[in-house]
């Protein structure tokens, strides 16, 4: 999962914020072109996806499930993490940037989760980011997708589409994340994260986004946005 610093910045150009009930038109079309959204990670419980998006970090999701299709038939609790040891769990991982620094903190994340949790992944967000390596983007996936609570963890690309279609433009992704919360009705806020993600990652591209095949194209503020191929 793309990861969107802290220091991200929006454009110097601010979007026209977009109104309300053009907000709820964008969400109403994105769950008729995809009614039932999920992460693109691959996992069978909490724990397993608590790891993924941990290794995902600067890292694409593509890439984390090669990895973890080998490393969760062999290791898939936390005391499976934590017998392979720090060296047996960068061997399944070190095909993912970060690996050493991601190694370690998982190492001590499953340390936490067995001595302080019973080796159950939390659902509560100050224990999720009391883990290493899990910070608050971590914890939103963690709480959103396995546990279906109504956050937004704020990405790259849900960033560059909040800004861009003037949803919720923010400076940095903590204002983005709280305009997000507001901007968006409770109906759809379950799934949001998942459409902001994916529009973002296939449709809205950073350096040459596809606006002509762009479902929500007349309802975007972006200045630079092209309605003909």
């Amino acid at each position: 999962m793309a990861t969107a610093s802290k220091t991200a910045r929006a454009p110097a150009r601010r979007t026209a914020k977009m109104p309300r009930a053009d907000v709820v038109e964008m969400f109403t079309r994105l769950r008729e072109l995809n009614p039932h959204p999920k992460t693109e990670l691959e996992y069978s419980s909490p724990f397993e996806l608590l790891v993924a998006v941990a290794l995902s970090a600067q890292a694409t999701d593509v890439g984390v499930n090669k990895a973890t299709r080998k490393l969760f038939p062999v290791a898939n609790t936390p005391q499976a993490i934590l017998d392979l040891g720090e060296e047996g769990l960068k061997r399944y991982i070190s095909t993912i940037g970060l690996f050493n620094a991601k190694a370690k903190n998982v190492i001590a994340a499953c340390r936490l989760l067995v001595e302080q949790h019973g080796s159950v992944v939390p659902q509560d967000r100050a224990a999720l980011e009391a883990l290493p390596g899990v910070g608050r983007k971590t914890a939103n996936v963690v709480l959103n997708t396995a546990f279906g609570q109504p956050t937004m963890a704020v990405d790259t690309h849900i960033f560059r589409v909040s800004n861009r279609t003037g949803l919720a433009p923010g400076k940095d992704v903590r204002a983005v994340e709280d305009g997000l919360m507001k901007a968006i009705p409770a109906e759809f806020l379950l799934d949001a994260h998942h459409w902001l993600i994916l529009h973002g990652r296939y449709v809205c591209k950073a350096r040459k986004p596809d606006c002509p095949q762009c479902v929500i194209r007349d309802l975007c503020r972006f200045k630079d946005k092209t309605l003909a191929a």
